[in-house]
């Protein structure tokens, strides 16, 4: 028969483990609410960023690309904006993958739910970093229609043959731009051009495709794929977490996973892509949180300029560049449809000062455009590689 004292021991020695294990709990709780409020503020200052803060991309950029320099802060929707964006995104989601890395997946139920959902976000989301690399040759494609026209109109003296050179590339431009249904509707069209010319590929991974051990572009998919359509598959499960919950480790893959949902939402807004509208406001982000507050502005002010411009049969393009280019071209159109030899000299002087700035526009896009589809692709491949990182996590969550 065992002694009082040895039933004391035990007792005390199960009291002792027991409070061991909430103290630890404690601990790992509070260092969770740390990391969390580290990266809800890492969120909150970089989208900040974006409103307030001039380009780090300007100081690298060339001399002549006049485009840009010509601006204190980058204009929203312009190359070099967009370009910060996904600087954004990228310093965001390695900030996640950190977070990440410190939870305990088997002591949080929810997580093993949010996980397999965001999963399936990043594959949607590679999909549209594909339409967007497809969609930025089709931008690609009006520059150098742009720089036809310039060539064409820079040619003196302006004669009735480089007048109508100009005209056969402003019409396959504004064509491009979508800028011939508004010029239908001035006329008295019926809006939506026969002749629009839209992205007839893009690319799909599917719930099918493995993309856990690498990604790659060019699996054509059908027609009816819309990025519209991704972006609604990926909002379409994402809810602001609650309760203990909105303190907890779900609420980090919530915050990344909308973040994700505006950039793509971004890129699909400024770079034309297969899709059939733009929707003016992808998810409905909590206001009331300070790492939202900067998303929710750039939302708003994206979503107006989506209703200010009206674009219609495939929305998009709204990258500040193509808008310009766009004025441009149409007050070159007219100009060149009542075209008489020999020009008038006052009005030879104005177009001459359009063309200047379209010239501008298409240097400062060559190397804009580069940039900015080779980051796309970086963007890409990051995602391939976290999808492979929360596999892995998943996979080992019952051994933890």
């Amino acid at each position: 028969m065992a002694r009082p004292t040895e039933f004391q021991g035990s007792f005390l020695s199960r009291i002792s483990i027991r409070r061991n294990q909430i103290v630890s709990m404690d601990v790992n709780h509070e260092h969770e609410l740390e990391e969390l409020e580290y990266f809800q503020k890492h969120v909150a200052e970089r989208f900040s960023e974006l409103i307030t803060s001039p380009s780090p991309h300007h100081s690298s950029s060339s001399s002549s690309d006049a485009a840009a320099v010509s601006h204190p802060s980058d204009p929203i929707l312009s190359i070099p904006w967009l370009q910060n964006l996904l600087d954004v995104f990228m310093s965001c989601e390695a900030e996640f993958k950190a977070v990440l890395s410190t939870t305990q997946i088997s002591k949080s139920p929810s997580l093993e739910r949010v996980l397999p959902e965001m999963l399936d976000r990043i594959l949607k989301a590679l999909d549209l970093c594909n339409a967007v690399v497809n969609g930025i040759d089709s931008v690609r494609q009006s520059r150098r229609l742009a720089e036809i026209a310039v060539t064409a109109l820079k040619q003196r003296p302006l004669c009735d043959g480089s007048v109508r050179r100009a005209k056969r590339a402003l019409t396959s431009l504004l064509i491009g731009l979508n800028a011939d249904e508004r010029r239908d509707r001035n006329s008295g069209g019926s809006g939506c051009s026969n002749q629009r010319r839209t992205t007839s590929r893009s690319w799909s991974f599917g719930t099918r495709s493995n993309v856990t051990g690498g990604g790659s572009y060019g699996q054509v998919v059908s027609k009816n794929w819309s990025a519209t359509k991704q972006i609604q598959a990926m909002v379409a499960n994402l809810v602001l977490p609650r309760g203990a919950e909105a303190s907890g480790p779900v609420m980090p893959v919530y915050i990344m996973s909308s973040v994700m949902v505006l950039v793509m939402w971004v890129l699909v807004a400024a770079v034309p892509c297969q899709t059939s509208s733009v929707l003016v406001a992808p998810l409905p982000l909590p206001k009331h949180q300070n790492w939202a507050s900067a998303a929710v502005n750039i939302q708003e002010r994206i979503g107006e300029e989506l209703k200010r411009k009206e674009k219609r049969c495939g929305g998009g393009g709204l990258m500040e560049e193509m808008q310009r280019m766009e004025k441009i071209g149409l007050s070159l159109m007219d100009f060149a449809e009542r075209f008489r030899y020999p020009a008038d000299e006052e009005e030879e002087v104005v177009v001459a000062e359009k063309v200047d700035e379209m010239e501008e526009i298409c240097r400062g896009m060559e190397v804009g455009l580069e940039d900015l589809q080779r980051q796309v692709r970086q963007v890409f491949h990051r995602l391939v590689r976290s999808r492979i990182e929360i596999v892995s996590v998943l996979d080992q969550a019952p051994a933890i």
